[in-house]
């Protein structure tokens, strides 16, 4: 066993002997249910609304999550196969020192969405407290908050495996009062007749969902490398992600369609039209489980990425010091001014690197992916592929290029994921060929 039951601790390590296959499939389900019901998600669906219809917009949503669920579903596979972190999985594709660019990056992507995360649960802790007390300090519940994020991120993945479940179960019940109270106190259908103001199109909504569920893969091993099976991995992680999105990205586009039809500022905040009716409360608490979770899960996955880095560190030195870092910074002012634009960020930088490694994985040599070879011997791997390199390097400027420069009208995201992969793939082909006939 990987853990010592006696200590407060995790032992968790990158070691795929260590690993324990503590997930089955509702396990795995709620993990990614979980993860993906919270407030950043629900922001996300009120950019959709009234840019685009309601019906459209919730179109968009099941179609684009479905769809861009499918590569996080792919990295998890990699992970729970071969028991190994995202990234560690990226040695075989990018080579061990071409590996830390992306488990860098990772990192510090992390660290960013935590400090937004525990923003957002120090906000909707502070409403909570405030609507029963009268009492508000934003400051002091989020580091409050965050260091709830500590505690259990110290525990290891079992106790953040519980904590999911318990958060899932808590998410569901309270998500059904926040829409009980939407649907009693307002004229919920008419959201369905509101018309689309046309400044967002429907590619670059696609996109954002797209971008949403792309955000999530560098964390995919790092859990589903505890699934029992490959069917609790991939069913559970699609599954619980979709049915997560329609709930978060639903309530958002439902709150920012009636904040326009009642006359009230659109806010990502469904506290605010449920205050007056009493249940502003469970609306809060519905934030603060959710924000609590996903940020769980971020500080966990910075960490084992540093981990990657420094492979002789033990597990709870950088966990602590992520999560003090994510405290400080989540005090950064306006740090949620950016949130779109962080999402498009993450999405160039990480789309062209996870298909190259799909790619090398499932198409080119899977055999590559073992324990002895990225872990054991990890100091025998050649230092860069060159080769991934320079797809990675194209795939990067296409997503800079039609996501900044010259926008696509249906988005970049897709388009560059399928063309890095294709390249990635063509080019290994004419190189192994080319060494054939030189043989």
């Amino acid at each position: 066993m990987m853990n010592d039951t006696s200590s407060f601790l995790g032992q968790d390590t990158l070691a795929a002997e260590h690993v324990e296959h503590s997930l089955g499939l509702p396990g795995t389900f709620a993990l990614w249910l979980g993860a993906n019901v919270v407030v950043t998600t629900i922001l996300t669906g009120m950019l959709l609304v009234p840019n685009l219809t309601f019906g459209h917009a919730m179109l968009l949503v099941l179609v684009g999550s479905a769809v861009g669920i499918i590569p996080l579903v792919l990295i998890g596979l990699m992970g729970q196969q071969t028991g190994m972190t995202t990234m560690v999985l990226a040695r075989g594709t990018f080579g061990r020192r071409g590996a830390m660019f992306p488990a860098w990056v990772n990192l510090l992507a992390l660290i960013a969405w935590s400090w937004i995360q525990a923003l957002l649960a120090g906000m909707s802790l502070d409403h909570a407290v405030s609507s029963l007390t009268g009492y508000s300090n934003v400051a002091l519940f989020t580091v409050l908050c965050e260091g709830l994020v500590v505690l259990i991120t110290l525990r290891g993945h079992l106790g953040i495996e519980k904590a999911e479940k318990l958060a899932a179960v808590l998410m569901l019940i309270l998500s059904s009062v926040v829409v009980f109270a939407l649907a009693k106190n307002y004229d919920l259908p008419s959201i369905t007749e509101l018309d689309a103001t046309g400044a967002l199109g429907a590619g670059v909504a696609f996109d954002i969902v797209i971008a949403t569920a792309f955000s999530w893969i560098p964390l995919a091993a790092d859990y589903n490398r505890h699934c029992r099976s490959p069917r609790a991995a991939a069913l559970g992680t699609w599954g619980g992600y979709v049915t997560a999105t329609l709930i978060a990205m639903g309530l958002g586009a439902t709150v920012s369609a009636l904040s326009v039809s009642i006359g009230f500022p659109q806010t990502y905040d469904p506290t605010e039209l449920l205050s007056g009716f009493g249940f502003g409360l469970p609306a809060s608490l519905v934030i603060f489980f959710s924000v609590l979770t996903t940020n769980v899960m971020c500080v966990y996955s910075a960490t084992l990425s540093y981990m990657s880095i420094r492979p002789h560190t033990t597990f709870w030195k950088p966990a602590l010091i992520i999560g003090v870092a994510s405290v400080l910074g989540s005090l950064i002012p306006g740090i949620l001014d950016s949130f779109q634009n962080f999402l498009l960020i993450i999405g160039s930088i990480f789309i062209p690197a996870f298909s190259l490694m799909i790619v090398d994985y499932f198409l080119i040599g899977r055999e590559r992916y073992t324990t002895q070879r990225l872990i054991e011997h990890a100091g025998q791997l050649p230092a860069v592929n060159l080769q991934a390199l320079g797809c990675y390097l194209v795939g990067a400027l296409l997503a800079y290029y039609w996501n900044w420069v010259a926008p696509l009208s249906f988005g970049a995201s897709l388009p560059v994921f399928v063309l890095t992969g294709t390249l990635y793939y063509v080019t290994h082909q004419l190189v192994r060929h080319q060494r054939k006939v030189r043989t």
